[in-house]
């Protein structure tokens, strides 16, 4: 039997155990979802997969991407947090070999705790490094699923100096005019973060277009400049 099933079944059991009812349906009704929550917090969180790694070790990337799928596709909400933090902490795995699981993992997300971390600290990285990836972020633009359209704005996040500013750009106007609120958040987002690079940018390129940016994507935008 593969190691990945004993050390899933010893989270899933240390999850359920600590469990707190009260704060499950307070989560559950934070997210607005339909998925159960065990009702575990963060720290607790943490505590129970640092447990798991200490009997079990993770040596190919095989198992790597059971662990992180076959905890992806658990019930609980937690699971899919999870999830994330194991394809985060076995850094060795990261590799292009991982983005389709991850691409995967974002094409069934369902709201921003999920598709946020994805995006930013999983994603991010990879394209960043494998400029080739691009093309699939491209793809997300015109995406029906809303999810995918805030990624392709999201995976910039961390990039910086290193950050592919024609795309974010051209990016960022395909998607200026969408109404929704998890897209505009998203871009005033981006650029404030990259504000912390270039603010002259960030500046001149709010001004240009003003008109194309809501009111929000602008107020984000500028809020620490």
């Amino acid at each position: 039997m593969s190691l990945v099933i004993p050390m899933v079944i010893f989270m899933q059991q240390r999850m359920a155990e600590a469990g707190n009812t009260d704060d499950a349906k307070a989560m559950q009704a934070y997210m607005k979802t339909e998925q159960p929550f065990y009702g575990v917090k963060s720290p607790e969180r943490k505590a129970i997969f640092k447990q798991a790694r200490e009997h079990t070790k993770i040596s190919s990337f095989i198992e790597y991407k059971r662990l992180v799928l076959w905890l992806w596709s658990g019930e609980n909400r937690e699971e899919q947090y999870l999830a994330m933090d194991a394809a985060e902490y076995y850094k060795s795995f990261r590799t292009l070999e991982a983005f389709p699981v991850y691409e995967e993992m974002l094409n069934e997300a369902s709201h921003w705790d999920t598709v946020d971390k994805l995006a930013s600290n999983l994603i991010g990285p990879l394209v960043k490094e494998h400029r080739e990836l691009e093309g699939a972020v491209r793809g997300w633009r015109e995406s029906e699923n809303m999810w995918l359209r805030r990624a392709s704005l999201l995976v910039h996040l961390k990039h910086k100096a290193e950050t592919n500013l024609p795309l974010l750009e051209e990016t960022i106007l395909m998607l200026a005019s969408e109404k929704e609120f998890f897209i505009r958040k998203a871009i005033g987002w981006v650029l404030r973060e990259y504000a912390k690079t270039d603010a002259e940018f960030v500046k001149r390129f709010v001004m240009t277009h003003q008109e194309q940016l809501s009111s929000l994507s602008r107020q984000e935008a500028l809020k620490n400049i």
